[in-house]
């Protein structure tokens, strides 16, 4: 029986070309074939690690006919890796439809771990970590993008978006008018290149910011809002009450597992909220 290939998807660097793990490279030197989003962006990373593996392009408007191809290599004993311009392969980049349809063909995707934009700006954002979500790019138009941003009023995890230049000051307005001019926002850009920048500061006081210098709005951006703090869950006050008393002589995870039996909660409930108040 002829035995399948493997689809690596591997992660590139988003700027410093040291920023590849050594498996990486060695992935990229012993496939058969690599499918890159732009082939001439990615020709230049190959070059600079004399990767002379063989290049196909598959991006968002050739990858429903693109991952039809792959997949007959895979199924024919080839294997394939998947990489992006930038990061991890499927984090607001194509890829989804050739991972999924590998799984229905039971074809084995190997992940190859590396940068992803996201995940270093959230580390060194000093927002809260411990709960955060992603939305990759805000919908363009005005009305989408506000009615997007207004499900997020009561989050209280930090949220993660893309931006690009052409639109970052139009995303921080909406945050100003939808969210709050005082919600916590941090902006990252050129993650790892020259120009790496990281601001911190209130929404309204980042568009000032963003509006102050035409440099401020160039480069590829990662936009971090705190979560509302606020919010309690609708936690009745005779259980917050006791939580609070709780957390003075207990641990906070024994705490909200103790207040939480007594007043029949969900316990993850006090918890994130006795974070909230401890910070």
């Amino acid at each position: 029986m002829l035995q399948k290939g493997t689809l690596y998807v591997v992660a590139t660097p988003i700027g410093n070309l040291q920023d590849i793990t050594f498996r990486a490279i060695d992935v990229l030197k012993d496939v058969d074939v690599i499918a890159a989003e732009d082939t001439r962006h990615s020709q230049k990373l190959l070059n600079h690690y004399d990767i002379s593996t063989r290049l196909t392009s598959m991006h968002d408007h050739n990858e429903s006919q693109k991952k039809q191809l792959l997949v007959k290599d895979l199924e024919s004993g080839l294997n394939v890796a998947l990489i992006s311009d930038a990061g991890t392969p499927l984090i607001s980049d194509p890829g989804y439809g050739l991972v999924n349809l590998c799984r229905e063909q039971g074809i084995t995707v190997v992940p190859i771990a590396g940068p992803c934009a996201a995940i270093a700006a959230l580390c060194a954002s000093g927002l809260a970590t411990d709960k955060f979500v992603f939305y990759g790019f805000l919908p363009v138009k005005h009305l989408a993008k506000h009615q997007a941003l207004e499900t997020l009023i009561n989050d209280s995890a930090t949220t993660v978006f893309y931006e690009s230049p052409r639109r970052v000051v139009d995303t921080l307005t909406a945050i100003v008018e939808v969210l709050g001019g005082h919600r916590q926002v941090v902006i990252a850009k050129e993650i790892s290149k020259t120009f790496e920048t990281f601001h911190s500061a209130t929404a309204e006081e980042t568009l000032v910011w963003l509006k102050a210098d035409d440099n401020h709005q160039r480069g590829e951006f990662v936009i971090m809002v705190g979560g509302n703090k606020d919010v309690q869950n609708d936690l009745p006050s005779e259980a917050i009450a006791l939580l609070k008393l709780m957390m003075a002589e207990l641990p906070l995870k024994k705490a909200a597992a103790i207040t939480a039996a007594h007043y029949d909660l969900k316990k993850n409930a006090l918890y994130q909220y006795g974070l909230s108040i401890d910070e």
